[in-house]
């Protein structure tokens, strides 16, 4: 058996998700990389995501209440990366890429990533860093070209991932397991 070893606490060794999540800032379309979120409630259907308290993104969703998240594809690591590098305070991201506007209406997203959210906040919750906001998807878009059987394929999403503390970018592996199905072999 294999003796553990502490690591620290700044360990997410299982890659997250990175996410651009678009605002309007100054009236105009705005994005930050954010890859702190998670799908919390099916129904209704709500997720989490932690921004930093000095991001101009956190004070134009709380002012708001709307965001959107977007899943950038692996291929765009340097489009997502460049958006949690500079602050749509001082830059204008809005150039970046091609915006389009869902049910909400004014909650800008991007057409070059594959999958998007459309979200409104329920409520927020202030820790020391960061502002944990839960959001309610009101409506979720795909690229037609994403599906395989009808529903959607992660491969055909390649979503951008990311794990720390070793601060790397990663793209999606193969399936292992189909999930309530792997382990009815142990079910007794």
């Amino acid at each position: 058996m294999m003796n553990k070893v502490s690591i620290g606490t700044n360990a997410t060794i299982c890659p997250m998700p990175v996410t651009l999540i678009g605002s309007m800032v100054s009236g105009r379309p705005n994005f930050m990389t954010v890859a702190f979120i998670a799908r919390i409630n099916m129904e209704p259907p709500l997720l989490s995501m932690s921004l930093n308290k000095k991001s101009a993104t956190r004070e134009a969703v709380l002012e708001t209440g709307v965001f959107s998240v977007n899943f950038p594809t692996a291929g765009m690591v340097d489009k997502a990366d460049y958006c949690g590098i500079v602050s749509g305070k001082n830059t204008d991201k809005s150039g970046l890429f091609d915006i389009f506007y869902g049910a909400l209406g004014d909650v800008p997203m991007i057409r070059e990533c594959p999958l998007s959210f459309e979200c409104k906040v329920t409520e927020s919750h202030e820790f020391t860093s960061h502002t944990c906001i839960i959001g309610e998807i009101v409506a979720t878009y795909l690229d037609e070209s994403c599906f395989t059987d009808n529903k959607p394929d992660p491969k055909k999403i390649n979503p951008l991932m990311l794990t720390m503390p070793d601060n790397q970018y990663w793209n999606i592996g193969n399936p292992v397991g189909k999930a309530w199905n792997a382990g009815r072999d142990l079910v007794t």
